[in-house]
């Protein structure tokens, strides 16, 4: 783990930070291009396609990125929607999960004609088939099964266990497909799953695609002919420490693309993670060091609104010190400003004694980091750089206090409701 001057794509991150101010999110287009080559190349040998998992980091220079080397994209909101169409996506790029599609969002994709809604549930069914003819149009949907396999992830990553939220539970999905398939204003056009978030072994997702095939079969004995595509999901583990080893796509195209090539069926895959999660850096500098119970603390001008994935899901970030180079080796715990105890990136953290005004770089941030901030203890979010080569852009502003006020109002507008 480097400590000497911080680059991205050879730009200095001191540089971005003294055009930009700190705490600031960067990344690196060259990364994201290299991932998405990568991963389309391993699964070059089907049909296929890459929707990018929106919900990983939705701003609308990445999406566009995305869509220029080819993806689609995977939303779970009709706000993820609107960010879709923005970016020049049309609806049949779309594949729309999520647990907990409103009616209104059923509609607002079907008027988008979204390529595929990824169903969830026997009463969703019920509901974008109302939905559906109520418009006069056929919706193309996927019934999500939960495989009910065991992953080695945390907890609150881990969606395709039994006793989830996700998905339609595995014994009960053929008849949920089948009956799909028999309804007037759906058309069922595939099956989907998504195993969890992180993962770096091959064998959980042969496991749930067996399982999901095996669903496929059923349906083909009752006569159901309809069905074109499998939707994988994502969950492509990648690298956020040094020791980790992240999962080779080349080794997971190898496990899965010859039992799809049996089933005849195209490939969907959803990688957010795996596409941008590397590119991605949280810059922030040190505002001030204390001792307290013989532990050092360095406070830093970033905090759990802006990265919230140390303290929700106690996850381990890399943080490198700009110019720290032959410094001694110090342990600190490296918190933020906000009014909780949970406000911290990391814990008795071996890193380069440091000073007041230290720039200091947090790894593995371009996924679930900007998307997941708050403004917390009325705090602005802060802005996005992407860095392409030998240049940089400022691709969101930093919001202001004004931001966080827009649309309250000092005297409420009464209205009277009649008894």
């Amino acid at each position: 783990m480097g400590q000497g001057v911080l680059t991205v794509e050879g730009v200095s991150l001191r540089a971005i930070a003294e055009a930009v101010g700190t705490p600031v999110y960067v990344y690196s287009a060259g990364h994201i291009r290299e991932q998405y080559r990568a991963l389309a190349a391993a699964l070059a040998p089907v049909r296929h396609r890459i929707c990018y998992s929106v919900k990983a980091n939705g701003n609308l220079v990445i999406l566009g990125m995305m869509r220029s080397l080819g993806a689609g994209v995977d939303i779970v909101s009709s706000g993820e929607l609107a960010r879709a169409l923005a970016a020049g996506f049309t609806g049949a790029d779309v594949v729309f999960s999520g647990v907990g599609k409103t009616a209104d969002e059923m509609e607002a994709a079907l008027q988008a004609g979204v390529g595929m809604i990824n169903v969830e549930s026997e009463e969703e069914l019920d509901v974008l088939a109302e939905v559906a003819g109520r418009l006069g149009v056929v919706a193309r949907v996927a019934i999500r099964v939960n495989p009910e396999v065991t992953v080695d992830t945390h907890p609150y990553t881990t969606t395709g266990t039994k006793g989830k939220k996700f998905g339609v539970a595995y014994d009960e999905a053929e008849e949920l497909a089948l009956r799909a398939s028999r309804t007037p204003a759906l058309a069922l056009i595939g099956l989907a799953m998504h195993i969890g978030s992180g993962i770096t072994e091959t064998a959980p997702f042969v496991d749930a695609l067996l399982k999901v095939l095996d669903v496929v079969h059923g349906l083909r004995g009752r006569g159901v002919a309809s069905l074109t595509t499998i939707d994988l999901g994502g969950g492509l583990g990648i690298r956020y420490r040094e020791s980790d080893r992240p999962l080779d796509v080349n080794a997971y195209a190898d496990a899965v693309l010859p039992h799809l090539a049996t089933s005849g069926l195209s490939l969907v895959v959803e990688p957010g993670r795996f596409l941008v999660g590397n590119a991605g850096v949280l810059l922030t500098r040190v505002l001030y060091r204390k001792k307290s119970g013989g532990r050092m603390i360095a406070v830093v001008d970033a905090g759990m609104t802006d990265l919230i994935r140390p303290s929700h899901y106690q996850a381990y970030h890399e943080i490198s010190v700009d110019g720290g180079d032959g410094r001694p080796s110090v342990p600190y715990d490296v918190v933020g400003p906000i009014c909780e105890s949970g406000d911290f990136f990391a814990l008795d953290r071996e890193l380069p004694e440091l000073k007041r005004g230290d720039l200091l770089r947090l790894g593995g941030a371009g996924a679930y980091g900007f998307v997941m901030t708050s403004t917390y203890n009325a705090r602005p979010r802060p802005p996005e750089v992407l860095v392409d080569r030998d240049r940089f852009a400022l691709v969101r502003e930093r919001e202001t206090p004004e931001d966080l006020m827009r649309g309250e109002c000092l005297e409420p507008p009464w209205r009277s409701v009649s008894r």
